[in-house]
């Protein structure tokens, strides 16, 4: 098998569940006491948020990059990155390292084209809704038709992951908050939901939307498997 190299921490509640889909994806595969071969660097969030939230994306990067390059120098074959608003810095931690890195949005896109679905809706930190990184290489790569939230409903899915999520609070009123916002999208044509966030997966399950859920740490662990069973 190949090693994976997890980019972690951001935050540390999503990257557990990416350690556990990613070993319970290498055992149903290959049985017995199989599990995933990875080596992870998990980051301390807290200057990364803020670097974030001052826009400070080149300093954001660099924390990364050096991060991608001691998973390189501990084996690894390529870079899970177990976040979706750092992808925003994808091509530079890529090529930092001189390591594959398996897109997020990628294998999301992939999974969308599989499910026949052409108009998606995002949700996301508002940084990965607003911003062109994800949702353009959806458009580009996929020709899909991205749809975001309305501006105040989009502070409202950004405040709940970064007050609460990322902490490991999940609340009832702030699920219903989410299903709300899910309705409107589909109400506007939306044919699935991207649950662009991986904690929001904490929170949002399927039986939460009337149109099929894309839930990017799930889709994004799948591949990855697929990547490290690969011939």
């Amino acid at each position: 098998m190949r090693i994976l190299g997890v980019l972690g921490g951001m935050s540390w509640e999503s990257s557990a569940v990416y350690y556990r889909l990613l070993n319970q994806g290498v055992g149903q595969r290959l049985g017995g006491l199989h599990s995933a071969p990875l080596v992870l660097h998990s980051v301390d969030f807290a200057p990364l948020a803020a670097m974030q939230a001052a826009g400070d994306w080149a300093g954001a990067s660099a924390v990364l990059m050096a991060a991608a390059t001691g998973l390189r120098q501990a084996g690894a074959s390529a870079l899970v990155l177990a976040t979706n608003t750092m992808h925003k810095v994808a091509d530079r931690i890529e090529a930092e390292a001189g390591l594959p890195l398996l897109h997020i949005a990628d294998a999301t896109g992939a999974a969308l084209r599989a499910a026949g679905v052409r108009r998606a809706a995002l949700l996301g930190t508002r940084f990965t809704m607003e911003h062109d990184f994800y949702k353009g290489r959806l458009v580009e790569r996929f020709g899909l038709d991205v749809l975001i939230p309305d501006a105040p409903d989009r502070r409202e899915v950004h405040r709940v992951i970064y007050e609460e999520l990322v902490l490991g609070n999940v609340y009832e009123e702030s699920r219903q908050e989410y299903i709300r916002i899910m309705e409107n999208l589909v109400a506007a044509g939306a044919e699935g939901i991207i649950l662009g966030c991986t904690e929001i997966e904490l929170l949002v399950k399927p039986g939460d939307s009337r149109v099929p859920l894309f839930p990017t740490t799930r889709i994004h662990a799948e591949a990855a498997v697929e990547y490290a069973l690969a011939e």
